[in-house]
């Protein structure tokens, strides 16, 4: 996998809005439309001579527009409040799923990804029996919830994490997911951090520009970018139970894919998901990092990567370094655990 190790060693917030009405006199002079008819309506005058009856007036423009929208959304499922979101512009809240966390000036430039997301990516330590492994993390809440893979911090008897600004914290694990390579940690006496923006992954094209960002042989805050190089590999990686640690001496969790075996034996105990492909660079170090598309919403949590010299062919490249085939854990995955992670599950 992508972490390295060394022998020395919901959410989305509901959106809100202004109640909508959908009768009386108050909500529709509230938004400028005209008392409501009667029930029933008047009788036309009788007789020779009469007047018709007058027309009555219907609203035009905007307002008739939305409040005709407004009940044919409130009809196939109560999204009355969503279409004059919509259609006005105004929006009551801000959705995780679709913020713009790039300032538009840099909109749809690296450096304008890695400046907002920068504060939100962690590195993450963890000493265990055979020594110390490094990894990354992504903050999930301002007081220190940390989501990283659960192969970073496997067999850990502590565990510490270094934010942007340099500060360090001991981390509790609260929850693991072998079988999704998921962990769920909790700083201590962290308050006030900046936490990243969950995206959505299936919304993830071939092609689509990202950044990863993580701490490759402990560098922390390394930025690189690429694309969506491929959707839903099938990649296989030991879960760590019943084992301790297993990684290689150079760095990386085992993993396998395509039938071969990369960074060691993943053993008897292992889980398939799967992954997004991506050439940005990813090495020992960038595991449990983050996958972001460019509006700076995390898509991915990083987990693995192919190196030739992991690979159990003997004739390829003596190169340990990234070659472009790095895989990350979808983000709908991951914030489909948080529930079970937060809870203290631990599998």
């Amino acid at each position: 996998m992508t972490e390295t190790f060394r022998h020395s060693g919901e959410y989305p917030q509901q959106q809100s809005s202004a109640p909508v009405h959908h009768g009386g006199t108050q909500g529709a002079y509230a938004h400028g439309a005209y008392p409501p008819p009667p029930v029933f309506a008047p009788e036309a005058p009788q007789g020779p001579g009469a007047a018709a009856p007058a027309r009555r007036r219907r609203a035009k423009g905007p307002v008739a527009l939305i409040a005709a929208v407004a009940l044919a959304a409130a009809a196939v499922g109560g999204g009355t409040a969503y279409a004059v979101q919509t259609l006005t512009g105004r929006d009551g809240g801000t959705s995780a799923t679709s913020t713009d966390v790039v300032p538009t000036s840099k909109k749809g430039t690296v450096s304008g990804v890695a400046e907002a997301v920068g504060p939100s990516i962690v590195e993450v330590g963890a000493t265990t029996a055979q020594g110390k492994s490094t990894g990354s993390g992504v903050i999930t809440k301002s007081d220190g919830e940390i989501v990283t893979n659960n192969h970073v911090i496997a067999g850990a008897t502590s565990v510490k994490v270094r934010t942007n600004d340099g500060k360090t914290y001991d981390a509790e694990v609260v929850g693991t997911d072998s079988k999704k390579d998921l962990a769920l940690l909790q700083l201590k006496g962290a308050s006030g951090l900046k936490p990243a923006t969950l995206g959505d992954s299936d919304n993830v094209r071939v092609g689509d520009e990202v950044v990863a960002i993580g701490s490759p042989e402990g560098l922390t805050g390394t930025v690189t970018s690429g694309i969506i190089s491929a959707l839903d590999r099938d990649v296989t990686v030991a879960t760590g139970e019943g084992q301790e640690q297993p990684q290689s001496p150079e760095g990386g969790w085992p993993f396998e894919f395509d039938g071969r075996q990369f960074n060691g034996d993943t053993g008897s105990s292992k889980t398939t998901y799967k992954a997004l492909q991506t050439d940005a660079s990813l090495n020992p170090g960038n595991s449990g990092g983050a996958l972001i598309d460019m509006n700076g919403n995390i898509i991915g949590i990083n987990s693995a990567m192919y190196s030739p010299s992991s690979s159990q062919g003997g004739s390829e490249s003596a190169s340990s370094g990234s070659v472009g085939l790095g895989f990350a854990i979808p983000i709908d995955a991951v914030k489909d655990d948080l529930g079970k992670l937060r809870s203290g599950s631990k599998t």
